[in-house]
C-alpha cells in the first residue's frame, strides 16, 4: 500500500511575495492530489485566504533568527510533524529551514529545501547560514540562474551525497493574472481613485520599495523621456510599499521633485488586485540592478499581455522571449531604459497587441502554476517511493 503524502511547508510569512504565492498555490493543489496540507508560518495577509478545510495552519515564530527560539521552533515542529504523521517538509527560508532540518534529524522524515534568491554571503558564517538550504533531499532551484547560482557556491555539498538539485520554474496563477476577467468597473474605480489619465501612455513599475528593485533609475528614464517625447503624453506609476524603508521613500519623492515630474509620477502604497493595475498600464518595467530570483513581474506583465521592459540579469532573461514577448535593457543604465521604452511607445497598436498575445501564450507554455505544483507534486512522490 502506497503512503499517504502528507507536507508540511514552512514559511515566515504568508504576504504577496513570490515564495509565499508558491507555498498558498501549493498548498492548496496538494488536496486535490488526494494529500494532506499544512503550513506552518508567523502570519501574513494571504492567511485570511486560506482555505481551511483544505489546509491546516500553525502560527510559530518562523520569522525568527534568533538561535532560542529556531531551536524552540524545531521542537514544536517535530511535535507536528509526529502527531500528524508528516512525511515531507518543505522550508522556504534560511531561519526556518534550520528549525526544519533539526526537525528532520529528529523524526527522520524528508526534507525538502527551495531557493528563492541568491542569499549573498560575504563571510564563512554567513555562508555556512547560507548551507542550510542545500543540506536537504530536494533542492529547488526557481530559475536556470539560481541553479548556477548554487552548483557555482555550494558545489561541494553534493559530493559524495544523497541530494537532489535540480529546477522547477516559479509558477503564477494565470487564470488569475489573465485580462479577460478584469472588469471595465474595476478599471475605471482604479483610474478614479488613482488619479491615472488613461487617455495617456502609462508606465508602470511593480514592487516593493527597495534600492535594487530600480526605482531611481526608473525616475531618472522617465526624465530623460520627457525631454526627448514632446507629443505623447505619458504618466508612470510606481507600486509598492516602503516596508519600514520610509528615508528611501523620502530620497524617491525628493527626486521627483526635483526633476520637475510631480504631474507625470505617482507612488501607489499597496493594490489589493494587481491584475488591475497592469491591465491599466501600455507598458510595465523591472528595473532590478541586482539579478532577480525568478522575475515575478516580467511573468504577471506577459500573463495580463502587458509588454514588459526589464533588466538584462537573473531570472528576467529566461522567462522573457528577447524582442518577441518583451524586451531587456542594460541593467542600471537609465539611457538604455529609456531607448527601449521610446521604441515600444513608437509600435503601433497591432505590434503592442501581438507582443501581449505571444506573452501571454509564453506564461501558459512555460510558467503557469499548475505546471510548477504538478512538478513538485511529483517530486515529492518520488522522494517517498525512496523512503
Amino acid at each position: 500500500m502506497k503512503k499517504k503524502i502528507k507536507v508540511l511547508q514552512v514559511i515566515p510569512k504568508l504576504d504577496y511575495g513570490g515564495a509565499e504565492t508558491g507555498c498558498y498555490d501549493l498548498a492548496h493543489f496538494l488536496p486535490e492530489q488526494g494529500c494532506k496540507s499544512f503550513i506552518v508560518t508567523s502570519g501574513g495577509v494571504l492567511l485570511k485566504f486560506i482555505k481551511k478545510e483544505k489546509v491546516k495552519v500553525f502560527r510559530l515564530p518562523v520569522q525568527s533568527k534568533n538561535p532560542i527560539l529556531i531551536l524552540f521552533n524545531a521542537i514544536i515542529i517535530s511535535l507536528i510533524i509526529l502527531i500528524y504523521n508528516i512525511n515531507i517538509i518543505h522550508a522556504r527560508s534560511r531561519a526556518p529551514a534550520w528549525s526544519c532540518l533539526i526537525a528532520t534529524k529528529i523524526t527522520s522524515r524528508k526534507f525538502v529545501t527551495t531557493f528563492h534568491g541568491t542569499y549573498n554571503f560575504s563571510n564563512r558564517f554567513k555562508k555556512f547560514y547560507n548551507s542550510v538550504m542545500v543540506r536537504s533531499h530536494l533542492i529547488i532551484a526557481g530559475s536556470n540562474f539560481i541553479f548556477s547560482h548554487i552548483n557555482e557556491n555550494y558545489g561541494d555539498f553534493f559530493l559524495n551525497r544523497k541530494r537532489k538539485l535540480l529546477v522547477i520554474f516559479r509558477g503564477i496563477n494565470a487564470n488569475y493574472f489573465n485580462p479577460q476577467k478584469i472588469s471595465l468597473s474595476k478599471i475605471e474605480k482604479f483610474s478614479k481613485k488613482n488619479s491615472i489619465d488613461r487617455d495617456k501612455f502609462i508606465i508602470l513599475l511593480p514592487g516593493r520599495l527597495s534600492f535594487w528593485k530600480g526605482q531611481k533609475i526608473f525616475i531618472e528614464a522617465l526624465k530623460l523621456l520627457s525631454e526627448q517625447i514632446n507629443n505623447q503624453p505619458f504618466e508612470g506609476i510606481i507600486i509598492g510599499g516602503d516596508q519600514g524603508k520610509s528615508v528611501y521613500k523620502k530620497q524617491l519623492i525628493a527626486l521627483v521633485e526635483r526633476y520637475r515630474l510631480k504631474k507625470i509620477i505617482k507612488f501607489i502604497d499597496h493594490c489589493d488586485e494587481m491584475p488591475v493595475a497592469y491591465k491599466i498600464a501600455n507598458l510595465v518595467c523591472s528595473c532590478s540592478s541586482e539579478p532577480e530570483a525568478f522575475g515575478r513581474v516580467s511573468v504577471e506583465a506577459q500573463s495580463m499581455g502587458i509588454p514588459i521592459v526589464a533588466s538584462d540579469i537573473g531570472g528576467s532573461t529566461e522567462t522573457i522571449v528577447k524582442d518577441k514577448t518583451g524586451f531587456l535593457f542594460k541593467s542600471g543604465d537609465s539611457n538604455a531604459l529609456t531607448n527601449a521604452i521610446i521604441m515600444v511607445m513608437q509600435k503601433d497598436y497591432n505590434s503592442l497587441k501581438s507582443i501581449g498575445f505571444e506573452g501571454r501564450k509564453n506564461i501558459l507554455k512555460k510558467f503557469d502554476v499548475d505546471k510548477m505544483c504538478h512538478t513538485t507534486f511529483t517530486e515529492y512522490k518520488k522522494l517517498i517511493e525512496l523512503s
